[in-house]
């Protein structure tokens, strides 16, 4: 799971895996260390209707709604986006590059743009 951030603009990129583990249990969770402190983002599921966003304790915590999840597994659907006050927010797949870059994308799904 990938975080982006850019002034009031929250993004979430999934690979295959981290869907199949967000199906699993429902929440997903990494940290970015900075020595004394570390900053947790998350994904939950949730019974609500739109995506949302928390920030409590150095913790970004973005909720999707499961029937998004079912859609996402169900569908060629790439992401959902809600803005919320000022916060855009938007969960999405992540695919391959189209260029080639230094990182393990073999978990990433295919670009649609590849062929």
């Amino acid at each position: 799971m990938k975080i982006r951030i850019k002034s009031n603009s929250l993004r979430y990129r999934l690979t295959k895996s981290d869907v199949a583990r967000l199906t699993d249990i429902g929440y997903l969770e990494d940290k970015i260390d900075f020595g004394d402190q570390s900053l947790l983002y998350a994904l939950q599921l949730t019974s609500g209707d739109e995506l949302s966003a928390t920030l409590v304790n150095n913790t970004i915590t973005l909720f999707m709604p499961e029937h998004m999840l079912l859609e996402w597994e169900n569908t060629g659907k790439v992401g959902f986006e809600a803005t919320r006050g000022d916060l855009n927010l938007l969960v999405e797949k992540d695919f391959t590059c189209l260029e080639k870059v230094n990182e393990d994308q073999s978990d990433n799904y295919p670009n649609p743009l590849a062929n």
